[in-house]
């Protein structure tokens, strides 16, 4: 009976084996207090050094084609009004451009600029062979018909993706749309470059906008992964959390999604950026997500950061688009 204990005793405390060998602490998962099963910090997804590899594979491309043919991609961009933000993202893709050899065009127009000043820009770039992408900053002034206006840019130089050609033929099967818009297109490379698998998986939408949500949705399903989106309107939005493989957030409501509301092990792209009060920061303000980060982190094995993670993606595809348009051009142009 002695030895019977002592061999009881021996085998319960036996180390944790996984083929033939100790599991790294850090490689562990635990339970929580909360009975949550909580791993070891999530990877993180590097927004902005994937976005620097791609700059440089479009600043390659620029080169290559200028050798080839004389030519550069152009990109022209239509801002009205003075809005701080739009000015900054405006500002910051013509740096964009010039760093990749993409000739950048521009016209700022008043607040209360007219409509039809508005088409007036937009036609003169769809006639200029030397712009292969044109973009009008959003949001426009509340006096402009805004699907007008996107509607109007030709749907060859649509580098937003915005066009409802563009958009309709995203949502067929077997139909190719020339343009994605760059911030699902961003999200779905942020995955695919981290070696995310995305076929049949389940994936969660939260968010149904035209812009981020609805185009995210179509563009995992393309992936063939299966898709539910939520948004203001969804009851009990954790009970389609918990069971999401991929999780991309894009509703605009800071720190919005918890740790504890996602499956174990699951990939969260967070598309939010958000302003929240801060004493203890420069500004007075820091920037967050629609996730909160450091309870997901925990549950997670891949998340973006807020800063740093899908925002430099959004100007990297827009680059990349109007690249892809100007190849188009040049090819047609010789066929």
């Amino acid at each position: 009976a002695g030895m019977a204990a002592a061999m009881a005793k021996s085998s319960s405390i036996r180390p944790l084996q996984a083929n033939g060998k100790t599991k790294r602490k850090n490689k562990e998962t635990i339970r929580s207090k909360r009975n949550v099963l909580v791993r070891a910090e999530a990877e993180k997804i590097d927004g902005k050094a994937i976005a620097a590899k791609v700059r440089l594979e479009v600043q390659e491309e620029v080169r290559q084609m200028k050798a080839a043919t004389g030519r550069v991609p152009g990109l022209a961009v239509v801002l009205v009004g003075n809005r701080k933000d739009s000015e900054t993202y405006v500002r910051n893709k013509k740096k964009a451009c010039e760093e990749a050899g993409i000739q950048s065009f521009g016209t700022d127009l008043p607040a209360d600029a007219s409509e039809e000043e508005v088409l007036a820009v937009v036609r003169g770039y769809n006639d200029n062979v030397d712009v292969h992408g044109i973009l009008v900053q959003l949001p426009l002034p509340s006096h402009m018909n805004e699907e007008k206006i996107l509607g109007s840019i030709s749907i060859e130089k649509d580098v937003d993706g915005f066009h409802p050609l563009n958009l309709g033929k995203l949502a067929m099967r077997g139909r190719e749309p020339l343009f994605v818009p760059c911030t699902p297109k961003g999200c779905i490379e942020l995955l695919e470059r981290s070696s995310i698998s995305i076929s049949g998986k389940n994936a969660v939408v939260l968010g149904r906008s035209n812009i981020v949500g609805t185009p995210a949705a179509m563009l995992l399903q393309r992936k063939d992964a299966t898709v539910t989106v939520v948004h203001s309107r969804t009851p009990d939005i954790p009970f389609y959390l918990k069971n999401a493989d991929i999780v991309i957030a894009a509703l605009g409501k800071a720190d919005f999604v918890r740790g504890e509301w996602l499956k174990p092990g699951c990939a969260v792209i967070d598309v939010g950026i958000n302003a929240v009060d801060d004493p203890t920061a420069k500004r007075g303000y820091r920037l967050v997500g629609d996730v909160e980060y450091d309870s997901a982190s925990k549950v997670a094995s891949h998340i973006t950061p807020v800063p740093g993670g899908v925002g430099p993606m959004t100007i990297a595809m827009l680059l990349r688009n109007t690249v892809d348009g100007a190849k188009r051009c040049v090819e047609q142009a010789t066929n």
